[in-house]
């Protein structure tokens, strides 16, 4: 049985729609919310690519046991009143990009936030825009870099849901933007910024979430995305090779992951009698558990512990109105073409009244 837009009409005045996506959160900072998202999280697929018995075996008989109450008290530290930081800023990010899309379009427009994992869902956030009537949707993950785990999973779960539906909107689907010339220009400002307010480190590194090296061996694009990136940024700023390094965060299992490891490199960087190290990481569009939690308290203490003097670490570009302003130019640039951005198409589109005259006729008074 296929689902509808509940109370639909043949009249309906469509419009666009935009769903504004990132990884996820828990519910709370307990254990049996982690318990469930973690289920859902390291249960995908595309995230944890082995042998799926023996990975549901290891994943509720060992991991589900015993991660979630750790996971909890790191989501502790950095729960915020409207709860994680991923979903604050993005209700934040989604604000901004449907106000900006609002001013610059000539259709109506609907703006909805989605996770991938736990709450609120990408289900709800499609139905939602069905039930506002978006008949086009234009689907934003927020990660610059892709990789099957994030942007590819994305992917995923549109499909699933859309799969159910009787009538398919038009799709249209943001992959990455790694190398756009806004987003670069984004994170050059935000490091200015940061060197104007306290003096330039001796050393940056960008550190980005990890993954699997085999997913690169098995052509996955997300390392040659992140290392051009970093260099586009560090080339923006005019820095030498030196003075910057990409690294790679949030290990996960005894597999070797990409490397350098940044809890690794900062360890060593310390031990050498280093006194001021900055961390930027542009892969988070948004400040999460991996980089408060992580960045800026785990590795700050491993780098005072072994000898380092200041790891300063620069905030995402989070709802930074030249981040928005990028998103929504990236958004616009991937509408050309549907009524709600192109005035000339909207002027030509069917007067609803008419199009209600014409389905009566044509016996579709409903």
């Amino acid at each position: 049985m296929y689902s509808s837009k509940p109370n639909a009409h043949h009249d309906d005045v469509p419009r666009l729609g935009v769903l504004v996506t990132n990884l996820g959160t828990p519910d709370a900072p307990t254990a049996p919310a982690l318990r469930r998202y973690l289920a859902e999280f390291l249960g995908d697929p595309r995230v944890v690519e082995i042998n799926r018995p023996l990975w549901w075996l290891l994943l509720h008989g060992v991991i589900l046991r015993t991660r979630p109450k750790k996971s909890a008290a790191a989501y502790a530290e950095v729960w915020e009143e409207g709860g994680s930081p991923l979903l604050t800023i993005g209700k934040e990010q989604t604000e901004g990009i449907a106000t900006r899309l609002a001013e610059r379009l000539d259709g109506p427009v609907s703006v909805e936030l989605a996770m991938r994992y736990g709450n609120p869902s990408i289900r709800d956030g499609l139905r939602k825009l069905r039930e506002a009537g978006a008949e086009r949707i234009l689907v934003m993950p927020l990660y610059p870099q892709y990789s099957a785990t994030t942007v590819g999973s994305t992917y995923d779960a549109v499909f699933d849901e859309l799969k159910k539906w009787r009538v398919i909107p038009e799709l249209r689907l943001i992959g990455q933007y790694h190398d756009d010339p806004q987003y670069i220009e984004s994170l050059a400002n935000t490091i200015r910024e940061h060197w104007e307010a306290h003096g330039k480190a001796e050393k940056m590194l960008f550190s980005f979430h990890g993954m699997p090296r085999r997913y690169l061996l098995n052509g996955d694009f997300y390392h040659c995305q992140c290392q051009k990136t970093a260099r586009l940024v560090a080339e923006r700023l005019g820095m030498d090779d030196g003075e910057w390094q990409v690294t790679f965060q949030s290990l996960f299992g005894r597999e070797v992951w990409l490397q350098p490891y940044t809890d690794e490199t900062v360890k060593s960087l310390a031990e050498s009698g280093m006194k001021k190290l900055d961390v930027i990481c542009p892969g988070f569009s948004a400040d999460c558990l991996e980089t408060l939690e992580e960045i800026e308290g785990e590795n700050a203490e491993i780098f005072e512990e072994n000898g380092g003097g200041e790891l300063r670490y620069i905030r995402a570009l989070n709802a930074r109105p030249d981040h928005l302003d990028m998103l929504t130019n990236l958004a616009i640039d991937h509408l050309q073409g549907w009524p709600e951005a192109s005035p000339e198409v909207l002027r030509n589109r069917r007067d609803p009244k008419a199009t209600r005259e014409r389905a009566k006729a044509m016996g579709c008074d409903y």
